[in-house]
């Protein structure tokens, strides 16, 4: 126990401890600078990750900014909320990127903010990606890729989000999807699910993404989907309170053991929601 309501074997915590990620091991240790933050806000059933509290890394043509612990970002009270192990907003300047990498048993989701993405996999799959679009990579049994800022005179903005699965070895996958904004005004819009034949792309986990747009002064209610879950919230931009908590632009809170979310807007705001189970 992690003292989040969290749940994890002793071989998955001393896997999570050595943080062996290997997405930036090849940058280490030139030009890397990491600022972690020990502040983490504790409630009853509740986490707050402010904005500024995050870890941060700064190679030049990529800045990072980490909500969980991250190649040279460890943090013992920040290594996951649940399933959800990474929530990287990633700034990526013109024409640069990620180098082919592996990646296995992860389930990893791409939510374009800004700019245009090239991805390409062992797989066979290329394509663009772009503010609109919601990514996903099963990487299963195990894939290699790559990821590129497709513009050569601006920077692409985007978040990183990698999920525990719930089926170890699985026939890697690919997908994407192009949402409509119309979707998500002043109401929930799904974007991940367990389920092929729901809204949104899937995921090999009892997982649920909704995003939110809402005007100020709109309000709305979120039902946890499944009892043994919790939902960890992302503000993308604005003011929004959470069950009485008041969130800013990146903040984050994680809450459990709660079966409904109150949400109200206190100006125009975009929000992420992460509804995942609290046991590995």
């Amino acid at each position: 126990m992690l003292g989040t309501g969290i749940l994890m074997s002793a071989p998955g915590l001393a896997k999570l401890a050595h943080n062996d990620i290997d997405e930036l091991s090849a940058l280490e240790p030139v030009g890397f600078n990491h600022l972690p933050n020990l502040t983490t806000i504790r409630m009853a059933h509740a986490i707050l990750h402010k904005a500024d509290t995050r870890g941060k890394a700064d190679h030049g043509w990529l800045k990072s900014f980490h909500s969980f612990s991250f190649a040279n970002y460890y943090n013992p009270e920040r290594m996951h909320f649940g399933v959800l192990r990474v929530l990287n907003d990633d700034h990526v300047e013109a024409g640069m990127g990620f180098g082919t990498h592996p990646h296995d048993n992860m389930e990893i989701i791409s939510i374009p903010l800004e700019g245009d993405l090239e991805h390409k996999d062992s797989m066979g799959n290329v394509a663009v990606i772009k503010n609109g679009d919601v990514q996903v990579m099963s990487a299963g049994s195990g894939i290699t890729h790559s990821e590129y800022n497709k513009n050569q005179s601006s920077a692409v903005k985007f978040l990183q989000i990698w999920v525990f699965p719930n089926k170890r070895n699985v026939t890697p996958r690919y997908d994407q999807i192009t949402l409509r904004a119309a979707d998500r005004h002043n109401q929930l819009q799904q974007i991940v699910s367990p389920n092929p034949n729901d809204a949104g792309v899937w995921i090999h986990q009892n997982a649920w993404f909704h995003l939110g747009a809402f005007d100020a002064g709109k309000t709305t209610a979120y039902a946890v989907k499944a009892k043994e879950n919790g939902v960890y919230a992302f503000i993308l931009k604005g003011r929004v309170t959470i069950n009485g908590q008041e969130l800013n632009t990146r903040d984050g809170l994680g809450v459990w053991d709660t079966a409904e979310l109150q949400i109200s807007a206190q100006e125009d705001s975009e929000f992420l929601l992460m509804d995942v189970p609290m046991a590995l």
